[in-house]
């Protein structure tokens, strides 16, 4: 319970600044203005249910009433949710399940798509502008060092059990496989049609 309050008031405080200082937005946010938006994911226990209002978002971990739209995913399904082009693709994949008003998560999307996020903006009170965007371009370099380095070993791992290994077949003897099951689920087809005319012949 400690931790659903810990996180609902950590959205709550992130969100907040992030979805309502920019005028610019005004629009998007009176298309969700009084909407009630419940996400499950699988890793929690409890859901995250957004309280949309004209001037703030309310972020629970219980609610007892009606909600305009339930999304069931994941955590990881939900990161991809930034782009609001994933959205029909991760439906079709079943990643996101979408219960009630389909139009309220498209309208979430594209208000997170709207958002811009500059973590230089919210360090700088604390640091300055400049050690803020220093620290930035540092942290995204870094993160995409590790990306690089992710992808690199995934790649040496999946070489290593296809081709060292031999742990996992590669797709010609996948695709080969599969023929010869094929064609011995035919011969066994004609095998066993020749035994029933024989026994129908006796």
């Amino acid at each position: 319970m400690l931790i659903s309050t810990v996180l609902t008031a950590a959205l709550e405080t992130a969100l907040n600044p992030l979805l309502f200082r920019d005028r610019s937005m005004k629009a998007a946010r009176q298309r969700l203005q009084g909407k009630i938006l419940a996400i499950s994911l699988a890793e929690l226990d409890t859901p995250l249910v957004f309280l949309f209002s004209e001037s703030r978002l309310d972020v629970l971990s219980a609610w007892d009433g009606a909600v305009d739209c339930q999304l069931n995913t994941r955590v990881g399904a939900l990161m991809k949710l930034r782009d609001r082009q994933q959205l029909s693709s991760l439906m079709r994949s079943g990643e996101l399940l979408v219960e009630g008003d389909l139009q309220v998560a498209q309208q979430f999307v594209a208000l997170l798509d709207l958002a811009e996020f500059d973590p230089a903006e919210w360090l700088s009170p604390w640091l300055g502008d400049i050690a803020a965007q220093g620290l930035t371009q540092a942290l995204r370099k870094g993160v995409g060092h590790l990306t690089r380095s992710v992808d690199r070993q995934r790649r040496h791992l999946a070489e290593a059990l296809t081709e060292e290994w031999r742990l996992a077949p590669g797709a010609l003897e996948t695709a080969w496989f599969n023929d010869e099951v094929g064609a011995l689920q035919q011969a066994l087809d004609r095998l066993t049609a020749r035994l029933e005319k024989l026994e129908a012949a006796q």
